[in-house]
């Protein structure tokens, strides 16, 4: 049986071994947390897989993954960067950003479609799928340009004089109907002075003719050109 002397050196070596023990485990835990990388909390854990500090090591392991995913993925800036992140990390801190990003992706390759087509009905279906957003601003005002290219051509002169003198006629006569009348220079196409209405949609165009027909003004609803209108 131990007497008092050995058994107060045996606790105190029990102490120092603890000690010790506690640390060793700090000090790989502050070695971990310095260097704050994958294998570095990993070396910790598997030497302290049972240590408090274990828990808070996967963590920061897993993070650690999540954000180096994140970075790929940035770096490429692609759809299918952001798919292959939201692949391999569904639940990552980055997943909602990554969504984001992606919307903002296929709405601006969807534009792109859109602006080549240059149609009605394809502005129209950009803006159906996508309402909102600094490219659907502008979808609207190039679907509004689409649809504001025809006018009312309201005579042919063969001089400038006589073309600006029947313009400020029908300013005179028909300023309740015409809110605008031009007067278009001859070009490669039209050897005349054009006296036309501003721009217009097709249903205002042919709605304005039918008006100024029937106080007998000659009226003709046609395409713009794209050159001077």
């Amino acid at each position: 049986m131990l007497n008092q002397h050995e058994y107060l050196c045996a606790m105190a070596l029990c102490s120092a071994l603890a000690m010790t023990a506690c640390s060793s485990v700090n000090k790989d835990w502050a070695d971990a947390s310095a260097a704050n990388t994958v294998a570095a909390y990993q070396s910790f854990l598997d030497k302290h897989a049972a240590d408090p500090h274990a828990q808070e090591a996967k963590a920061y392991i897993l993070a650690l993954i999540d954000d180096a995913a994140w970075r790929t993925a940035q770096n490429s800036n692609s759809l299918d960067s952001y798919r292959q992140y939201l692949q391999a990390e569904p639940n990552g801190s980055h997943a909602q950003t990554a969504r984001d990003q992606m919307a903002v992706l296929e709405r601006g390759n969807a534009w792109k479609i859109a602006q080549s087509a240059g149609t009605s009905a394809a502005l129209q279906a950009f803006l159906k799928n996508y309402p909102h957003g600094p490219e659907a601003d502008q979808a609207r005002q190039t679907l509004a340009a689409v649809h504001s290219s025809y006018r009312a051509e309201l005579g042919t002169f063969h001089n400038e004089h006589a073309a600006a003198r029947k313009r400020s006629e029908l300013q005179s006569r028909f300023s309740g109907v015409l809110k605008e009348v031009d007067v278009l220079s001859p070009d490669s196409s039209n050897k005349r002075y054009r006296v036309m209405s501003g721009l217009m949609d097709q249903h205002e165009a042919a709605s304005t003719c039918a008006s100024l027909k029937r106080d007998h003004q000659t009226c003709e609803v046609v395409k713009a050109d794209q050159q001077q209108s």
